[in-house]
């Protein structure tokens, strides 16, 4: 197996021609309620196929360990400290406690992005207006509140197992062809109601040949193959990176992926999933597909959460 897939030259987008893929993918008007987006296309129904799919009962993490350390990848550290080391309460029994937060919108915290965190043109998802939908006390629509947890077939695109590579090099486009391919390699279909999770090997290439700044080149998907996930009807887009190639194809747009599955699609997106252990036990189990469980905190207002996702096969 080599190591990495370089990346091939990567058709550049127009504005005017992704404001036309805009409007192609666009489901303003579709659900009710519309803050949850695509996450109402996950019906009872959708929830009993997806626990058809445990077989083996195993279940595999997919956040990343809390990111105390800076780095080129990991510019605003999350806190971690302890607030009681068992002095004081009065004893017995010991109590110890310790402090959160976080600054999670990044590349270094594993997270869900809910509607309200990206608009298009001053517009989000719906066509609600940003600057009358979000102020200074959050979101008043698309608030990550209103999305629930998620239980849903997953499937891993797992496009270094494909490519019979470690990973895909920072830059490197996945585009419409590659997920149909990978499909067929990977003996997996797209359908109403699925999470994507797309696997460029990006921890691994970390592990390996250390951090970088992603902000400035990454793998991810092309804005081709985002007509694709429309037609399939997908609930919901996660990646090990941000599900956007960088640099960015379109001009004058650092996250088109972003504008068009949250914006557009109503899709929310999983940002730094480590999916190093997924990949390995959907290789050894021979199937990639299997159960996914997102439940995102409650916060009201809330453009989006960290969160530990669980895949069960």
């Amino acid at each position: 197996m080599s190591t990495s897939s370089g990346p091939a030259e990567v058709p550049e987008v127009s504005r005017r021609e992704f404001d036309a893929l805009f409007a192609a993918v666009r489901t303003w008007g579709r659900w009710v309620p519309a803050d949850r987006g695509a996450w109402n296309r996950v019906t009872a129904e959708h929830v009993r196929r997806a626990a058809a799919l445990v077989r083996d009962g195993r279940t595999v993490p997919l956040g990343l360990p809390w990111n105390t350390r800076p780095g080129p990848d990991n510019a605003r550290p999350a806190l971690h400290h302890m607030s009681d080391l068992g002095d004081v309460e009065p004893p017995e029994p010991t109590a110890h406690k310790d402090f959160l937060a976080v600054d999670y919108h990044g590349k270094a915290v594993s997270h869900l992005d809910a509607l309200s965190h990206i608009a298009y043109r001053g517009r989000l998802y719906e066509g609600y207006p940003a600057r009358e939908a979000i102020g200074s006390d959050g979101a008043r629509f698309g608030a990550v509140a209103a999305l629930g947890p998620l239980v849903a077939k997953g499937v891993l695109l797992d496009l270094p197992a494909v490519l019979g590579v470690d990973w895909l090099e920072p830059g490197h486009a996945v585009r419409a062809r590659d997920v149909v391919a990978a499909e067929r390699a990977l003996g997996i279909r797209i359908d109403d109601g699925c999470a994507v999770l797309l696997r460029t090997g990006r921890f691994r290439r970390r592990r390996e040949r250390g951090p970088w700044d992603v902000d400035a080149a990454s793998a991810g998907l092309h804005v081709d193959a985002v007509p694709l996930l429309a037609e399939r009807g997908i609930c919901l887009l996660g990646a090990d990176g941000d599900s956007d190639v960088r640099p960015s194809p379109v001009e004058g747009l650092h996250s088109p992926v972003h504008a068009l599955a949250i914006a557009a699609m109503g899709v929310p997106l999983l940002d730094n999933l480590d999916l190093e252990a997924l990949s390995a036990a959907c290789a050894g189990a021979g199937r990639h597909e299997f159960m996914i469980v997102v439940s995102p905190l409650d916060v009201p207002g809330g453009t989006g959460s960290p969160v530990n996702p669980v895949a069960v096969l």
